[in-house]
């Protein structure tokens, strides 16, 4: 392998790790705050509103039912209108944004429903207020399994980059594409496939790892 594919695969590898990171960020931003949401509005929940409950469920669950390269082309206007461009980093982190978001907030929202009732109950019976309850008791008790979760989310969206690779936001799967499929360069499609089972195994241990030490305490 030459000098200057091995600085392609760096540069790709960096190109990966950025839209991973920052899509990843934005996700778990936006889908804590809406898994919560799914759960206290749900029939029976701390501030039930059983309308906008189903109105954003349907909403979350047409984003999860669509393939991510259909959302990826779907979405194109909006990543222009956005980014101002269709291809690159910044490109695609629009839609991976967009479709880790409802992702790990069904995920988060399967971590938030199975905290233990009793718990919520005792606190309400103690007085706390709404945000003590989320702050002090649902969020902490669903921690390990929102770090699960997290990791799940991250595992799926390196899949995703890659994915991306095909209408060229760059990194591995672009380069993967480009020079390991259409150049017939086997020897480059195999490194980029050990280096995206690298960055999986590795999130998936340090995933677990936390996941561990946070049922540990």
């Amino acid at each position: 392998m030459s000098d200057a594919m091995i600085a392609r695969l760096q540069q790709a590898l960096l190109d990966t790790l950025s839209m991973v990171g920052i899509s990843a960020g934005i996700a778990l931003l936006a889908g804590v705050p809406l898994a919560l949401f799914l759960v206290l509005s749900s029939p029976g929940g701390i501030v039930a509103a059983p309308v906008a409950h189903r109105v954003l469920s349907a909403i979350v669950n047409g984003f999860r039912a669509t393939p991510f390269i259909v959302l990826l082309v779907a979405l194109l206007p909006l990543t222009r209108f956005l980014t101002g461009t269709t291809i690159g980093v910044w490109a695609a982190i629009v839609p991976l944004s967009i479709s880790a978001t409802p992702f790990f907030a069904r995920i988060a929202e399967v971590s938030l429903r199975e905290v233990n009732g009793g718990l919520i109950e005792a606190a309400q019976a103690m007085g706390c207020r709404r945000r003590h309850i989320i702050r002090h008791v649902l969020l902490p008790e669903a921690l390990p399994g929102l770090v699960g979760g997290f990791t799940v989310t991250l595992v799926t969206m390196i899949g995703a980059s890659a994915m991306a690779g095909a209408v060229g936001a760059g990194g591995l799967g672009d380069l993967a594409i480009r020079y390991g499929y259409q150049r017939f360069d086997t020897t480059l499609m195999l490194v980029v496939i050990v280096i995206l089972v690298a960055l999986v195994s590795v999130v998936q241990f340090a995933g677990d790892f936390a996941v561990r030490r946070l049922r540990a305490r």
